[in-house]
């Protein structure tokens, strides 16, 4: 009888570390086959997944011996938490094993956004020689606005800081006396003071009720015409057909997305064909370094649940 379901793909290292001590179904597939997956979860104590396995209604119903649900990364919206709480079981995020790896897809991205000149690879090869109008500006100076300022903004701040970034961030749950701000160098503001002033835009918050669409029309209009937006936290907190027709209109210089509010991502969506967009497959936290640790921190979480659990019926 399997223990451990694993539905989505992880690390082959730490997948074995898991087969040391339980019966382990590691099918990188069965997200996509969930008929399939409720069967084997009947008989399962933990599952492992990551942001695309829905687990809530039919396959938690399935479920009924589930001890743990271990997160291969940090979002649990796709989880529904309050079910699991209910039933005893416990949800088990990777909390910071991919923060290094967000933090560079935001700063990366911001530059080559700004500066510009890396989406005429086919012109230059065609032979012409677009100089002056691939002119892009420098990060050095700007302005970065963090929407959140938990560890993966404080991540982010400190490499944009080093590259001669001001930061600010707006987060109504950190005080504005915290003494984080003066250790990461960050000024707090409020959402749409933020809005207005920074060059670049970066979120960094889950999505709630609250920050649904928290980044929507109105905010893109006061945004600074030559300003641009990253998205790597999760999709829906940016108006996806709002950004569309701010970035067709020109009223912002540019923006980039890793998550959507379906995913993957369909196909005719306002997104497709607009100017100055990058899209990625909600990859920012994955590389090859951050898969090892966000799947060893999730194996390690999950064997200490069943194990615990173990001791206990033992007593």
């Amino acid at each position: 009888m399997t223990e451990i379901v694993i539905s989505e793909f992880m690390d082959e290292a730490a997948v074995e570390d898991l087969r040391r001590d339980f019966a382990v179904t590691y099918d990188k597939g069965l997200v996509d086959r969930p008929d399939e997956l409720a069967r084997l979860a009947a008989g399962a104590r933990a599952l492992i997944v990551r942001n695309r396995t829905q687990v809530r209604g039919s396959l938690l119903e399935a479920g009924a011996k589930l001890e743990a649900i271990g997160r291969l990364g940090v979002g649990l919206d796709n989880i529904d938490l309050d079910a699991c709480g209910a039933r005893g079981i416990a949800v088990l995020p990777a909390t910071g094993a991919n923060d290094i790896a967000v933090a560079e897809w935001a700063v990366t991205t911001v530059m080559v956004l700004l500066r510009g000149a890396y989406f005429a690879t086919a012109e230059v090869a065609a032979g012409t020689w677009p100089r002056e109008r691939l002119m892009g500006r420098e990060i050095y100076g700007k302005t970065l606005g963090l929407v959140g300022f938990g560890a993966i903004a404080r991540e982010t701040a400190t490499r944009a800081r080093a590259l001669g970034m001001t930061i600010i961030a707006a987060d109504p749950f950190v005080r504005d006396d915290d003494p984080v701000w003066s250790r990461i160098g960050a000024r707090p503001v409020g959402l749409d003071a933020l809005v207005a002033e920074a060059d670049a835009i970066s979120l960094h918050v889950p999505l709630t009720a609250e920050t649904r669409n928290l980044i929507d029309g109105r905010r893109l209009a006061a945004m600074r015409r030559d300003a641009v937006v990253v998205n790597a936290a999760r999709g829906g907190v940016i108006d996806e057909a709002a950004l569309a027709e701010a970035l067709r209109a020109g009223t912002i210089a540019g923006a980039a997305l890793d998550v959507f509010d379906a995913e993957p991502l369909k196909a005719g969506s306002p997104l497709a064909g607009c100017p100055n967009l990058i899209l990625t497959p909600h990859i920012a936290g994955v590389t090859v370094e951050s898969n090892v640790r966000v799947s060893s921190v999730t194996a390690a979480n999950v064997r200490r649940v069943l194990m615990e659990n173990a001791k206990k019926e033992k007593r």
